[in-house]
């Protein structure tokens, strides 16, 4: 891969960190606690519990993305930025564009996901896919 292309990638995830990071430190920065005493009546305080849920989990999330941004500047720097890990092949400029904390090409990512159709296990990026995962409900 081309210095240039490696450098607008590397542009790409340290701006995409820094959006998450200060992200974080503005909700960290808001009063997170909820006290009872501070909400008028129950179905306020579910609420206020709900939401304080959702942005623990959201903030897990971004933690684990940022782990992945991690990575792939870490590959960038030490040259396997771009190559699958499972075959060794260059991954795709498309794939990397539009995911560039990819390390596997399309071909083995569709076996991978091939394999977990048929309950193999679970795919490495799942967290990655969906920003919210569902919630359970109390009825199950």
């Amino acid at each position: 891969m081309r210095k240039r292309d490696l450098g607008k990638f590397k542009t790409l995830l340290t701006e995409e960190k820094k959006r998450i990071l200060q992200n974080a430190l503005r909700t960290a920065d808001r009063n997170v606690t909820i006290d009872a005493d501070d909400v008028p009546d129950i179905v306020d305080l579910a609420t206020s519990d709900l939401n304080l849920n959702l942005n623990v989990e959201i903030r897990e999330r971004e933690r684990h993305l940022v782990g992945k941004i991690d990575e792939a500047l870490s590959r960038i720097e030490d040259g396997s930025f771009g190559t699958c890990d499972e075959c060794g092949e260059a991954i795709q400029m498309a794939r990397l564009q539009a995911r560039p904390m990819t390390t596997l090409c399309i071909r083995c990512k569709e076996e991978q996901e091939e394999l977990e159709k048929r309950g193999a296990g679970r795919r490495e990026d799942e967290d990655d896919r969906f920003p919210i995962k569902p919630l359970a409900s109390s009825n199950d």
